[in-house]
């Protein structure tokens, strides 16, 4: 069984983070759609992935719900690890 994912609140405010990179699908958007329903609209996410279906699939499937996918990047250093960056539909 899987460990539970870290999810960490930036001290000055910025964005909340949230970590599924030892997550495979469908629990990676599972865990990113948890995440959402407990910010309020405006917030902004940023979610570490990695692998090929959640990296096609998450941006989507947040597109498809309303949310504003902001960015989708490389992480510098940190190898076949994305960051994406969403700000909550509302």
């Amino acid at each position: 069984m899987k460990k539970s994912v870290p999810i960490t609140e930036h001290a000055n405010k910025g964005p909340a983070l949230l970590d599924i990179t030892g997550q495979v699908c469908p629990l990676t958007f599972v865990h990113t759609r948890l995440r959402l329903e407990r910010m309020g609209p405006g917030e902004v996410l940023e979610i570490r992935l990695k692998g090929a279906e959640p990296l096609a699939n998450i941006p989507r499937s947040l597109a498809d719900e309303g949310h504003q996918v902001l960015s989708l990047e490389p992480e510098p250093g940190a190898d076949g690890i994305h960051r994406l960056t969403v700000r909550k539909a509302g």
